[in-house]
């Protein structure tokens, strides 16, 4: 008798008068055995090559939203020193226009001068009157504003002395007359009020707050209701 060995030539046993396709069929285990394996690997291949490309996509996202940060700080900072710029060249238009005006108004004084003393001597009549107001009411509208009166204290940031006197009925230095007007231009003083000035007599008691120059001092040394 001869003896059948296995080992690796030991092939799945077949059923006598099997088809091919049976055969083939019985085979197939054996094959996938064998595959296996090999579809773990690349399998495992695979879910790395995902988590690289995941990564890099993840370190490619934060570049983009830094570069987007960095351009948006950009912007936000253009956009400052626009509205800085924009507000300097605004105020620089304002100051510039004002110098204009104070300019020409400047030398429009003499000329209003002239229309003050001309009012006070009663000559502002006729046509001239009405081409005077007209004068008057132009520099009204462009802001000029004329100050100065009698009696009020004087402030050296605004009035020019010219003249100088001592007065009893005064306690401070007084604009006693008005030399010249003043005018201004909003806050801007164009041309200060030029004023005569009196001030109290030297060695006058000053009058106590609330007491009537009229009323006679108290007699110091004077008695009680009792004194005899």
């Amino acid at each position: 008798m001869t003896e059948e060995t296995q080992g690796f030539g030991e092939k799945p046993d077949v059923p006598s008068g099997a088809t091919p396709d049976e055969a083939a069929q019985a085979a197939s285990p054996s094959a996938e055995e064998g595959a296996a394996p090999a579809g773990d690997a690349a399998q495992n291949a695979a879910q790395a090559a995902q988590s690289a490309g995941a990564a890099g996509l993840t370190a490619q996202l934060d570049q983009l939203r830094t570069a987007l940060n960095e351009r948006t700080m950009d912007l936000q900072r253009l956009q400052a020193e626009y509205q800085n710029y924009r507000r300097r060249v605004e105020r620089d238009r304002i100051t510039v226009k004002e110098i204009a005006v104070a300019q020409l108004l400047t030398e429009l004084l003499p000329v209003l001068d002239d229309i003050g003393r001309a009012r006070e001597h009663g000559e502002l009549v006729g046509g001239f009157k009405s081409v005077a107001e007209s004068v008057e009411t132009v520099a009204a509208k462009m802001g000029l504003q004329q100050f100065g009166k009698e009696g009020e204290p004087f402030d050296p940031t605004v009035h020019e002395a010219l003249m100088h006197s001592y007065a009893p009925d005064v306690t401070e230095t007084t604009c006693v007359a008005i030399l010249q007007p003043g005018y201004r231009i909003g806050e801007r003083t164009i041309r200060p009020a030029r004023v005569a000035v009196a001030e109290p007599q030297p060695g006058a008691a000053p009058a106590a707050p609330g007491a009537s120059k009229d009323e006679p001092a108290a007699d110091e040394e004077s008695g009680g209701p009792g004194e005899g």
